[in-house]
C-alpha cells in the first residue's frame, strides 16, 4: 500500500506539473490570426473546454479528447474522441474532422496545435488558472459560437457563498512525497480566495515548486497549524498515507475533525464545470464546520 501511495502521490505530481505549466503562460488565450471568428466544426483537445462549447451550442463540437469525466455523459456519447486521457492527441483524427477551429491547453497541446497551424488550421490554445480566466474564456468561446455567455456565466455565480461564511486557516496538500500545496497563483488557491479563506499557503515560497504551488516540509505544516486540512486524493489511501506522519496528530484541524478529502478534479485542476460546481459545493461544508 505504501508503495502504491508513492505511485499514486507521483503521477498527481506529474499532473501538477503539466497543469501548473499550463497555468503559467503570459495571457488568457493565444490565437492563430483568425481565432476571434465564428466556428461552425470544433475540436476541443481540454475537459473544460469541451464542456463549455457543448453547453454553449452542442451542434459546433465536432471532436474531442477523451477524459473520464465525461465517460457516462450521454451528452458527447456520440462525439469522436481524437485521444484518452493523457495521451497525446491523434493528428490524422483531427484533421479527418475538417475543424475550422482547435482549442488545446496552453503547455500541454503545444505540440499538436504547432502541427495543425502548418497545415492552414485554426488554433486556440487556452489556460483557467483563475475564476475570472474562466470567465474570460466562456465570453471567447461564446463569441467564437455566437452564443449568449450570459446563463453560463450566472450559473457560474452560484457556486460560489451568497455572503462571507467563515475565513479559517486552511492547507490544502495535494501529494505528499513531497508535500504540495497549492500558493495564491494557482486554480486551487484563486478559488480560496473566492471563499475568502485563509490559505497558509498562499505566499509561501518553497525551495522548490511547480509553478503555483509550494513545497513544504513538516515544520512548515505544524507551524502553519491551519483550521482545516484538505487533502487532495487521486485515490484512496493518500489520506491515511498522511496519518502516518508524525505531525499530523499535533495539527488542530486533525483535533478538531476538521478534515476533509477531495477529488483532484474541480480543486487543483477545473475540468468541467460539474466538477468545479461539487468543488466549490464542497469547499462550503468544509469552510463552515459542517460534515
Amino acid at each position: 500500500m505504501q508503495r502504491r501511495v508513492i505511485l499514486f502521490g507521483f503521477i498527481l505530481w506529474l499532473s501538477l506539473v503539466t497543469f501548473a505549466c499550463t497555468s503559467a503562460t503570459t495571457t488568457t488565450t493565444s490565437t492563430s490570426p483568425q481565432t476571434q471568428q465564428s466556428a461552425k466544426r470544433i475540436v476541443t483537445l481540454s475537459s473544460l473546454s469541451s464542456d463549455i462549447v457543448e453547453q454553449l451550442d452542442s451542434t459546433k463540437l465536432v471532436g474531442m479528447s477523451g477524459s473520464d469525466l465525461f465517460k457516462n455523459d450521454s451528452r458527447f456519447k456520440d462525439i469522436p474522441r481524437v485521444s484518452q486521457e493523457q495521451t497525446p492527441p491523434n493528428l490524422e483524427k483531427i484533421v479527418a474532422l475538417k475543424p475550422d477551429l482547435v482549442i488545446g491547453a496552453e503547455g500541454f497541446s503545444n505540440p499538436i496545435t504547432d502541427k495543425l497551424k502548418e497545415l492552414g488550421i485554426t488554433t486556440l490554445l487556452t489556460k483557467v488558472d483563475s475564476w475570472e480566466k474562466l470567465q474570460d474564456l466562456t465570453k471567447t468561446l461564446a463569441k467564437i459560437v455566437n452564443a449568449e455567455p450570459t446563463p453560463l456565466l450566472n450559473r457560474y455565480q452560484t457556486f460560489l457563498p451568497e455572503k462571507s461564511i467563515q475565513n479559517p486557516s486552511t492547507l490544502v496538500l495535494v501529494s505528499r512525497q513531497p508535500i504540495l500545496s497549492p500558493s495564491r497563483k494557482s486554480w486551487a488557491g484563486n478559488l480560496l480566495d473566492k471563499f475568502q479563506a485563509k490559505n497558509v499557503s498562499a505566499d509561501l515560497q518553497g525551495k522548490f515548486s511547480v509553478p503555483g504551488y509550494v513545497t513544504l516540509s513538516a515544520e512548515k505544516v505544524l507551524e502553519a497549524n491551519p483550521e482545516v486540512l484538505i487533502v487532495v486524493s487521486p485515490q484512496p489511501g493518500l489520506l491515511k498515507s498522511f496519518k502516518s506522519e508524525s505531525f499530523w496528530n499535533q495539527l488542530q484541524a486533525t483535533k478538531n475533525n476538521r478534515v476533509y478529502e477531495f477529488d483532484y478534479y474541480g480543486l487543483v485542476n477545473p475540468g468541467s464545470i460539474n466538477a468545479i460546481e461539487k468543488a466549490c459545493g464542497k469547499l462550503k461544508v468544509a469552510l463552515s464546520g459542517q460534515k
